[in-house]
């Protein structure tokens, strides 16, 4: 019974978290978790690559390809914020400018403003994606992502940032980074997989009880519990949470999952149309940066 409630606590501060703005939106999200009624678990990777298949399937799933998580306030700076980025941006010569056409400033993408630095070599491109494991619009997203990453050029440098909105999701995080830390990065994908499909959040209303479903999930993939604990505590993690939460603010994330290209220039799923529009809207904001 205590087990049930602190789990019911748990969902609801998980979906409050995400939209912060949207109560009404909030109630919706919550009544299937809440009933016993059985519901679709969400698509494993093929079946979300094939559904997408479409052009209509791929518009329906962009009309709604994100998890929010701001109040109007928020939105009205940031509209700002884009109108101002959207002046600067149409001022620059026309070389400068990514070429007309296909893709289209303030309804395709966005500049950053202000723009942000970037930690990757000269001649490199930072593509960062803002995520979260527990997001299943991202889950949706991870099969052309890794796609992507298997082909994508070789000025291109992906980076990976946990969003930071709440207790759940820096519990999500702090797994991220100490498996990243436990040189497991393959390990990313059975956490989403376990999250999204087994509906185990990994998460829990005390930091206690989130390090021990952790460290049992670990230990399923030989991770010793002393190994994972010593990670998940190390300075290494912290720092890597401690800027995740930097980022989250300096790149003003409304909504996951969000690409941040090369700290100019921010897009996702709903902008782009559909998630194989974004992975090409993505390489050619990449390579129009390259030029730069």
């Amino acid at each position: 019974m205590t087990r049930s409630i602190a789990l019911t606590v748990l969902l609801a501060a998980l979906v409050c978290s995400c939209a912060r703005g949207s109560p009404t939106q909030s109630a919706a999200e919550a009544k299937p978790a809440a009933t016993a009624a059985p519901t679709s678990p969400p698509a494993v990777p093929q079946q979300a690559a094939q559904a997408a298949s479409s052009p209509e399937s791929e518009a329906a799933q962009a009309a709604a390809a994100q998890e929010g998580a701001g109040d109007e306030p928020e939105e009205d700076r940031s509209q700002a914020r884009s109108d101002a980025g959207l002046e600067r941006l149409a001022q620059l010569p026309a070389d400068q400018q990514l070429p007309g056409g296909r893709w289209k400033p303030g309804v395709n993408y966005d500049p950053l403003v202000p723009s942000q630095p970037t930690n990757v070599s000269p001649g490199k491109v930072e593509v960062v994606e803002v995520f979260w494991l527990g997001c299943p619009h991202c889950y949706a997203l991870e099969p052309y992502l890794q796609s992507w990453l298997k082909n994508k050029p070789a000025y291109v440098e992906f980076v990976r940032v946990p969003v930071m909105w709440g207790p759940v999701h820096r519990a999500h995080a702090h797994l991220f980074y100490t498996l990243m830390a436990l040189n497991h990065p393959e390990l990313v994908q059975q956490a989403f997989d376990t999250i999204q499909q087994k509906h185990e959040m990994l998460a829990a209303p005390s930091e206690e009880e989130t390090l021990r479903q952790q460290q049992n999930f670990a230990k399923n993939f030989g991770i010793s519990p002393d190994d994972y604990a010593k990670a998940y505590n190390s300075f290494t993690v912290n720092s890597n949470l401690q800027r995740a939460e930097q980022l989250t603010q300096r790149y003003h994330v409304e909504g996951v999952p969000v690409f941040v290209i090369d700290g100019k220039y921010t897009t996702d799923v709903a902008r782009a149309g559909s998630q194989s529009n974004l992975i090409a809207l993505i390489d050619d904001l990449s390579a129009a940066e390259r030029r730069h």
